[in-house]
């Protein structure tokens, strides 16, 4: 436990460096990465999947912010309505077009969904700050 403590902890720092689509795109990968998991528990529904494709389409400069948002509160609905970590990660990851704050809870739910998580997120976080 000690171990995923202080790798939160470079990652924040790391974090603060970032710009806000790039904070936007590892939030999202992070929670993509994971959202397989919701989805097969539960397969028809979609709005965690909704919510990571908004992400990305903000991202891509497709989708104004308020659509977004609204996304990302449909996948926390989904995350209220099953309990699913994986699901917050999701609408936390759509929801960084508002807030980029979100880019952490964005993370720590994905790393709460699967204990290996975290690795794979410093690993990602330091490839896309070569990227960039």
């Amino acid at each position: 436990m000690e171990a995923d403590s202080d790798m939160k902890k470079e990652i924040a720092a790391l974090t603060i460096e970032m710009g806000h689509r790039t904070l936007a795109t590892w939030a999202t990968d992070c929670a993509e990465h994971v959202l397989f998991l919701f989805e097969d528990e539960h397969p028809h529904d979609n709005r965690p999947r909704k919510a990571v494709e908004a992400g990305r389409a903000w991202i891509r400069g497709e989708l104004s912010v308020s659509e977004a948002r609204s996304a990302a509160v449909a996948g926390h609905a989904a995350a209220r309505d099953t309990e699913e970590d994986c699901a917050r990660a999701t609408s936390h990851a759509a929801a960084i077009a508002h807030v980029a704050g979100h880019t952490v809870h964005a993370a720590n739910y994905a790393a709460k969904a699967d204990n290996n998580e975290r690795a794979w997120q410093y690993q990602h976080l330091l490839e896309l700050m070569d990227d960039f």
